[in-house]
């Protein structure tokens, strides 16, 4: 089993030989047998275990007995106490999600201030299995299908070459100490439902079925590599990326077919689900405005195009007027600008950047003020001579609902010198008669 053990962690290429690696130990058979192998190839690892609090005595002796382990291989070895329910409780989610939430952070945290280059779990193809039909029950995409991946981030599974009963004949007949969690016993998890109701069923009825399944399951990873090659080139010609937003063009979305499928792939990332992409896919050609949501980002249905944002991005900022007296020079918050004074003179050319506004100084009144757009402003653009509403401005100029939400206007008395980005009021322009020019940079 060792020689397998350091074949397969350098085929997936979890770690170099010399990398520090963390090793979770819970003190269970699969654990133990990981840490006994990692000790007898000589890697270089350190313990880390977890006492979630959740069994009284046996969680401290688990604790105890991973401790002496650690000591007998002359590792470090790393624990905390959690309070697994309260935290449960106060996030509202099950002790299990609670538990899998704690460890990781944990484990991050160690992985940055310990130095270690990955965290190893003792995660094996039984354990495959059973999230395989864990994700089928719950609902799933193909990602859900693919299993346990070696890797992930700073996460790897060395053990994902073994069945549990490798694990188990190499612990009776190598002397490995570990011990039994009673919770594995219990009924009242889904995982331990599948591990001692369906899958010994499945495997009356095909002797072999943890072998088919595990070939099955690497046929699906295989699958879904091909799907993303084709994703990355379907997400190129529908999506266009602009500062910190997303936006996908209606027309080539609806070339695809099935449209709803397509849509669940590219917005999954993004945190959306099945339900709330069919929901986008049925009002693709419906008038623009409506909003969908993920706990992350918001889309936007516009005119011809999605816009995606991360949720407090847009239509994020405050409503109040900001006030900018004569003497300042810089704005940080909530938009980046910076304001000098120029002398105009007879070859002075205006650039031609919506990101700086050149107005005549002796026609600002101070204190400038800086608001977002409200329904009913109007202002006279650049180069024209009448004043226009400044919705019929957006309009014109196929601003976007999130452009539209982003629009900051600065204020001079009561008039629009500049629509921050876009267009300066009229009445602001240089002329051949002006003195003395105020430059105002956009910087964000």
């Amino acid at each position: 089993m060792l020689t397998q053990f350091q074949q397969y962690i350098a085929d997936f290429r979890l770690f170099r030989p010399e990398e520090p690696v963390l090793l979770a130990i819970s003190g269970g058979v699969d654990s133990m047998v990981m840490a006994e192998l990692f000790h007898r190839a000589g890697f270089n690892f350190a313990i880390a275990h977890c006492n979630f609090g959740l069994r009284g005595s046996e969680s401290n002796q688990d604790e105890a007995f991973v401790s002496s382990m650690a000591e007998t291989y002359g590792v470090k070895f790393f624990v905390k106490h959690f309070k697994t329910r309260e935290y449960a409780g106060f996030n509202k989610i099950s002790v299990q999600m609670a538990a899998r939430t704690l460890r990781y952070e944990w484990f991050d945290e160690l992985l940055t201030s310990e130095g270690f280059r990955v965290v190893a779990t003792a995660h094996h193809l039984d354990d495959q299995i059973e999230t395989f039909f864990i994700n089928i029950l719950r609902g799933t995409g193909i990602s859900g299908l693919h299993g346990i991946l070696p890797n992930r981030t700073r996460i790897v599974h060395p053990l994902m070459f073994a069945f549990r009963r490798n694990i188990e004949e190499f612990a009776s007949d190598e002397a490995v100490s570990y011990r039994e969690d009673s919770s594995n016993r219990s009924s009242k998890y889904l995982r331990n439902k599948i591990r001692h109701d369906l899958v010994p069923l499945l495997g009356e009825i095909n002797p072999e079925f943890r072998k088919t399944i595990t070939t099955t399951i690497d046929r699906m990873r295989e699958t879904e590599l091909l799907l993303k090659n084709h994703l990355e080139e379907v997400n190129a010609k529908v999506s266009t990326c602009t500062g910190d937003s997303i936006s996908f063009s209606i027309s080539e979305l609806m070339k695809l077919s099935p449209v709803e499928a397509y849509l669940y792939e590219l917005l999954s990332p993004f945190n959306f689900n099945r339900n709330v992409t069919d929901e986008i896919a049925a009002g693709l050609s419906e008038i623009s405005g409506k909003q969908f949501f993920s706990p992350t980002h918001r889309v936007v249905k516009d005119r011809e195009m999605l816009l995606i944002s991360a949720l407090g991005l847009a239509g994020a900022q405050p409503t109040g007027e900001i006030s900018i007296d004569e003497q300042t020079r810089e704005l940080k918050k909530p938009i980046q600008l910076r304001l000098s004074t120029l002398q105009n003179s007879p070859d002075f050319i205006v650039p031609r950047n919506g990101s700086i506004a050149m107005l005549d100084a002796l026609k600002i009144e101070w204190p400038l003020h800086l608001r977002k757009w409200k329904e009913g402003d109007t202002f006279v653009p650049y180069g024209m001579n009448n004043n226009k509403k400044l919705s019929d401005f957006f309009i014109d100029n196929k601003f976007s609902i999130v452009e539209k939400e982003n629009a900051w206007l600065l204020i001079s008395g009561n008039q629009i010198a500049w629509l921050v980005g876009h267009r300066i009021g009229n009445d602001f322009r240089v002329t051949p008669e002006t003195s003395d020019i105020l430059k105002i940079e956009w910087l964000d």
